[in-house]
């Protein structure tokens, strides 16, 4: 008999978890949320033209601890597309006004890329929401506008040209293993960029790659500093979006952070990683928050 795969499809890893799948209105914006789990609230947040299913390996094994909110942040995935430009403060105000529509006073963030940035964002300046911070290969601290460059052309020609060619060398880009990458996963996201008016909508998110509009929102230490939640750093050794010195970077300017490497991964080691990611988070959400 032949073995099954370790990954099947994204039912298959929510196949026998309980969870929700719903949709609420955040100030006018319907939006798409998946919860599951019960006990302290866990916000993942994805990254740039993503939607939640970017954690859907991780459900299952979150909700073993935490009650875990997922959700396509403003302008991305199924979530409403308002045409205005998707700056951090927008969706950090989005993230504050889903969080009380679900009745959630505070909660550990973990984003991956564009969602780290957001949740360090929300951490800086409303610290009464944020309990931990996970920052999953936020990506260019630096501000290198080489990497903003090639991360804009890559995900505007996918946009465009929702192929499966060009939408497959988008969602390649994440991984380390792109073998990994599966025609279940190119799909979903050549549905979601050939939504009405997701033109649009990509292009205010890429906003945040213009270095006039990123000055206002670049990572720096003036508000960074201003984070008071304990802070994991969770990078891989093979992040296109920036390297270990980054890491550095953080390290230097938060107040309470550690640091934490996956091998052999890229800029999605929830997906390439899933035994270490899980691990990281149990350590540093549960144990060391409660080390009894």
């Amino acid at each position: 008999m032949t073995a099954l795969p370790e990954h099947i499809s994204i039912w298959g890893e929510l196949a026998d978890v309980d969870h929700g799948l719903s949709h609420v209105d955040v100030d006018g914006v319907r939006t798409r949320v998946l919860r599951a789990g019960s006990g302290p609230d866990l916000i993942l947040l994805h990254g740039t033209g993503g939607h939640l299913e970017a954690y859907a390996r991780d459900i299952a094994g979150l909700a073993a601890d935490f009650r875990v909110t997922a959700y396509d942040m403003v302008g991305h995935g199924w979530s409403d597309l308002p045409d205005k430009p998707y700056t951090i403060d927008v969706l950090t105000e989005h993230l504050r006004g889903l969080m009380d529509v679900l009745d959630i006073q505070s909660a550990h963030l973990s984003g991956e890329s564009l969602g780290g940035w957001v949740a360090a964002w929300m951490a800086a300046h409303h610290p009464d929401r944020v309990q931990r911070l996970v920052l999953n290969t936020p990506g260019n601290i630096a501000n290198k506008p080489e990497v903003m460059e090639r991360l804009k052309e890559s995900t505007m020609a996918a946009v465009l040209d929702p192929s499966d060619l060009t939408v497959r060398r988008r969602v390649e880009f994440l991984f380390r293993h792109k073998e990994m990458v599966t025609d279940e996963l190119v799909n979903l996201r050549r549905a979601v960029y050939s939504r009405p008016g997701f033109v649009q909508a990509i292009t205010n998110t890429l906003v945040l790659q213009d270095p006039i509009v990123r000055k206002d929102f670049a990572w720096a230490p003036g508000w960074v500093a201003k984070i008071v939640a304990p802070t994991l750093l969770l990078w891989t050794e093979h992040d296109p979006t920036g390297g270990l010195d980054e890491a550095g970077m953080l390290l230097d300017w938060l107040p309470d952070a550690r640091l934490h490497v996956i091998a052999d991964a890229g800029h999605w080691p929830q997906w390439e990683k899933r035994a270490e990611y899980l691990a990281v988070h149990h350590d540093f959400l549960v144990l060391e928050k409660d080390p009894s």
